[in-house]
């Protein structure tokens, strides 16, 4: 019988006694896959351990990891680091130097890891400001230390007991890691995970995955320094996955035809990507091919699973995805069998028209506080139900209260914020997380989410709007990209909508408009027509207080870089209101 389970650091071994893949871990350098064995893993993680102890370190000292992508080297050093009782922050790399700084001295990190150039140019600006001993580069840097220089310390193998003397005193209770939120107000928060924590979800999780254990193949490229993704890279390592990291999302669809994963998880911001790709592809083609693809969209779009929709659909679908979802299939190296989503809401247009394709997509719902999954969807024994976020995983409560807040109990739940003992005390009620979503749960059993609690706002005249329904519904459209309602306090409620620029072009090109650059996008008055057609059609979906009375269209990308979106996608309404003072003014002071 394999070792139980306890700690997060025991999944490698597991994997070991269970499957003992020669390609456990597989990362492209300079154009080509290198791999490691279950066993090399374990070996490297171990000489991690024993090079951390040399360094000093000590249980419960805090270790950044900073990487640009998902990488081997991450995981070595994440169970090197758990293996000694020490800590594991991962950083995102995209914030602010600022947020670097904040972070690092939060948590009193002493060692930093980094991937390349571009993050140890932001760190080297503030190291100076915080505790770090020293910084190890994964890429090869002229005249910085390299982590190699950590693996080289750990060579000797004299101190291997000291590693399992320390490996012996991690229980499952043992903080394992310190995950900071993308808050999208103030500084980030740094919840507290424990061994318990990750190790529970992963193994309650694990019950949602139709995979053949042992042979499949997964594509990472989320960022595995959000809990989603780096919780799923623990979920294969326990399921026996071979676990490829894409080089970055641009070059995701080249890297899945060369290795044709048969799982991989995203946010629904890139699933909305792919389909514009494919439908823009779709827009170029002529006669009889191009009116057969748009007859398969628009039998995608009707889907529902579990022949629901009769026999006549599904031989029109067997039809479809012979002549035209195989090659979307193909454009993702044709053996996806599940694909997941998770982090933020997604279309059930995208979910119906991928699981029409043959590669569906199931939605989950989480927390960073919640490691994360709290339900999945399952294509398995009717588990799978277009917009809603699955059932409720084993081992995991959920209670609605009152105001229809979603409230979490299970051993998935933080331990707290660390160092903040008041935020936790908010959240942290009668043994109960308190989510701030808003939901219900079906009587068979399935989570919908409704909105947030803290995002519902009311008018000037006293009526309630929840801003995430009507941008939801907006959403659906091709022509928007991304959506905020606003109107707190004022007598109507309106939006701001960055059109989908790339869709928007293609469609005037289609009706001859000619248009230049994006300014003069968003004043064309056909765009501004077409547009106004599609909040129009939203509008009859809701009550006529909460319905949006005016626009005004951004002409710049939401994006992590300029400040409209956290790491994980989410929007940053302060900041955006704060962007779009003058269009917040056109709307309400005209």
């Amino acid at each position: 019988m394999p070792s139980e389970i306890t700690r997060l650091f025991d999944f490698p071994y597991y994997q070991l006694e269970t499957y003992n893949l020669s390609k456990a871990l597989i990362t492209k350098y300079d154009g080509k896959w290198e791999s490691l064995s279950t066993k090399e893993y374990i070996a490297q993680a171990n000489t991690i351990s024993r090079g951390l102890l040399r360094l000093g370190v000590q249980p419960n000292d805090k270790i950044a990891v900073i990487s640009t992508n998902n990488r081997t080297e991450w995981n070595v050093c994440d169970i090197g680091i758990l293996q000694t009782g020490a800590q594991n922050v991962p950083i995102y790399p995209t914030i602010s130097k600022e947020d670097y700084e904040y972070i690092l001295n939060h948590s009193e990190a002493t060692y930093c890891f980094v991937s390349d150039e571009t993050i140890l140019e932001k760190l080297n600006q503030i190291k100076a400001n915080t505790k770090l001993k020293d910084v190890f580069t994964f890429d090869a840097i002229a005249g910085e230390k390299s982590w190699k220089e950590v693996l080289t310390l750990g060579e000797d193998e004299s101190n291997q007991n000291e590693v399992e003397d320390r490996k012996n005193a991690v229980t499952s209770d043992t903080l394992a890691t310190l995950i900071y939120t993308s808050g999208t107000t103030g500084k980030p928060k740094g919840v507290m995970l424990s061994h318990r924590n990750i190790v529970s979800n992963v193994l309650s999780s694990e019950l949602r995955v139709p995979l053949t254990y042992g042979q499949e193949k997964a594509l990472s490229f989320l960022p595995v320094c959000h809990i989603f993704e780096r919780m799923i890279l623990y979920l294969y390592q326990y399921c026996g996955v071979s676990i490829y990291f894409a080089e970055s999302i641009e070059k995701l669809s080249e890297n899945a035809q060369e290795i044709k994963p048969n799982v991989m998880t995203a946010v629904p911001r890139l699933y909305e990507k792919i389909y514009d790709k494919i439908y823009a592809k779709g827009t170029e083609l002529t006669g009889i091919k191009k009116k057969l693809f748009f007859w398969a969209i628009e039998l995608g779009l009707k889907y529902e699973p579990y022949g629901a929709n009769g026999w006549w659909y599904e031989k029109q679908l067997g039809l479809a995805r012979k002549l035209i979802f195989s090659k979307w299939q193909a454009a993702l190296g044709g053996e996806l069998k599940l694909m997941v989503s998770g982090s933020a809401p997604l279309q059930p247009r995208l979910t119906r028209v991928f699981a029409a394709a043959g590669m569906p997509v199931m939605e989950g719902y989480g927390l960073t506080e919640t490691s994360p999954v709290i339900s999945v969807n399952d294509v398995r024994n009717g588990g799978f139900k277009i917009g809603t976020v699955g059932r409720i995983i084993k081992d995991v409560e959920v209670k609605i209260a009152e105001n229809g807040e979603i409230l979490v109990k299970g051993p998935n739940v933080m331990i707290g914020y660390y160092k903040d003992q008041e935020k936790t005390a908010e959240v942290l009620k009668d043994g109960y997380f308190h989510t701030g979503d808003k939901g219900e749960v079906s009587e068979d059993g399935f989570l919908k989410i409704t909105g947030r609690t803290k995002e519902m706002f009311k008018t000037s005249g006293g009526k309630y709007v929840i801003p995430p329904l009507l941008e939801g519904e907006l959403k659906q459209s091709r022509f928007i990209e991304q959506v905020m309602v606003i109107g707190e306090g004022e007598k109507m409620p309106a939006a701001f909508i960055q059109p989908n620029f790339e869709f928007v072009r293609e469609w005037a090109s289609r009706h001859q408009i000619t248009l230049g650059n994006n300014a003069d996008l968003i004043t064309n008055p056909k765009v501004i027509e077409r547009i106004q057609e599609e909040v129009d059609n939203c509008n009859q979906h809701f009550g006529k207080w909460e319905q949006i009375k005016r626009f005004e269209l951004t002409p710049d990308e939401w994006s992590i870089d300029a400040g409209h979106l956290t790491p994980t996608m989410k929007m940053k309404r302060n900041v955006i209101k704060e962007i779009y003072a003058d269009l917040y003014d056109k709307i309400y002071k005209p």
